[in-house]
């Protein structure tokens, strides 16, 4: 009896540790591969269009587009759209004010991110005689598509022109935190991002894979657009996006010396609602579309799908530190119990060798340095944190979701650094 429930107790711990050590696997491979590809040299050639959606975002619009006007690219080569989407403040005319066309969106039933792009390609495809769009953002090669609270780096518009001249349809930049030494949370965001957005991103690059999109520094040509409109409207419509461009055909590749880089909250209440927000899309995103990704995958036999598939498997880096450490213990409560290392313990030290590996990458190239090294020792209380914030299936209100119809479920905009600091000063 004891052989038998020692045996099943092998095979089960087994069977749960497979998944999250192929998971650290994965990524410890891609992180073999990222050592920084070499730059392509620069172009001038197309003509851009930077699109940036914005929400009540009058704080930091102004900087924004001052930062994609000042890029090292022809001015008569360059424009900037911003759309103002159902704002209550005056995003439209400090972005006016600031140099940028805007156009202006009101849609109290269909409200966010998703449906302020689609409104913006759609006009930028096919005008037409009654179009809202000013005469000077038409007719572009491509688009870029930057969030309102960004900075972006002089070359980005030449790297990006650069690739598409080498015949890519859609791009996508390295996506960074900004305020990456103002607190241990965001210094610990800003290693994630890099494992994210930048190990993982080149190492699929060199593998001939789609990257993804990151929402933010993103790039189509017209072309792209025209032959797969953006209809994605989710919480996490950029993930989506990519997966329908996949789906088509299309990958997105990496353009490793082009950056942009925002702000990151500071505080543990408004990345409460930050994390909640892109983990809940990617969740529903991953029952609707994984299924299929993966069918689709192993019938045409497509590289490209397949690492999707894997990528929107893989949970957060968090989670599957956790599933780890679980099968660790686990691991060592089978040795003391049955009296030998059950077969889970192999792939969990390869899956926690990966994992290191990656982390250890995304910190050397994140830049955080010693405030890195100290923000990952706040990665235990990290995951108990996040454990924390869905309790028994928490409703999205109270995280700042809200319905916007019946059918959709849209996010509030997490609250910046700068409003916060305005507040706390307001209040004194």
């Amino acid at each position: 009896m004891i052989r038998r429930v020692s045996t099943a107790f092998d095979l089960i711990s087994t069977a749960l540790a497979v998944p999250a050590g192929l998971a650290g696997s994965y990524l410890g491979l891609l992180s073999v591969l990222a050592s920084s590809p070499k730059p392509r040299p620069g172009d001038t050639s197309l003509r851009f269009t930077f699109v940036v959606p914005a929400h009540n975002e009058s704080l930091s619009i102004a900087h924004t587009v001052h930062s994609l006007a000042g890029v090292d690219y022809p001015c008569d080569q360059m424009r900037i759209l911003v759309v103002a989407d159902n704002c209550t403040d005056d995003t439209a005319d400090v972005a006016r004010g600031a140099g940028a066309d805007v156009l202006v969106r009101t849609n109290q039933a269909q409200r966010g991110k998703g449906y302020a792009l689609a409104l913006a390609f759609a006009q930028l495809l096919d005008p037409g005689p009654d179009a809202a769009l000013p005469d000077a953002v038409v007719g572009v090669d491509a688009v870029v598509v930057v969030d309102a609270d960004t900075v972006v780096s002089s070359n980005i518009l030449q790297a990006f022109a650069a690739a598409l001249r080498d015949g890519e349809q859609v791009l996508q930049a390295t996506y960074r935190v900004a305020n990456h030494d103002a607190t241990w949370r965001t210094s610990l965001m800003a290693v994630a991002f890099t494992c994210i957005h930048d190990v993982r991103s080149i190492g699929r690059e060199r593998l001939g894979l789609s990257t993804g999109l990151r929402g933010n520094g993103m790039c189509f040509s017209m072309e792209a657009l025209r032959l797969v409109p953006h209809h994605a409207a989710s919480l996490v419509e950029d993930v989506e996006h990519g997966l329908d461009l996949a789906n088509a055909g299309i990958r997105v590749a990496f353009v490793h010396e082009a950056t942009v880089e925002a702000e990151m909250p500071e505080r543990a209440e408004e990345s409460a609602s930050q994390r909640d927000r892109w983990e809940r899309g990617r969740s529903k995103l991953k029952r609707e579309r994984l299924p299929g990704l993966v069918r689709k995958a192993v019938a045409q036999r497509d590289p490209v799908l397949a690492d999707l598939a894997v990528d929107l498997a893989i949970a957060p880096l968090a989670r599957l530190s956790m599933f780890l450490g679980v099968g660790l213990l686990t691991s060592a409560i089978g040795r003391v119990w049955i009296g030998r290392w059950p077969r889970a313990l192999w792939p969990t030290l390869a899956g926690l060798l990966g994992l290191v590996g990656h982390v250890g990458v995304g910190w050397q190239k994140s830049g955080t340095g010693i405030a890195g090294v100290r923000a990952l020792f706040h990665v235990p209380g990290y995951i108990l944190w996040k454990l924390r914030l869905r309790p028994n299936g928490s409703s999205g209100a109270e995280k700042g979701l809200v319905k916007s119809s019946p059918d959709a479920e849209e996010w509030v905009r997490t609250k910046r650094n700068s409003e916060l600091a305005s507040t706390q000063r307001t209040d004194r």
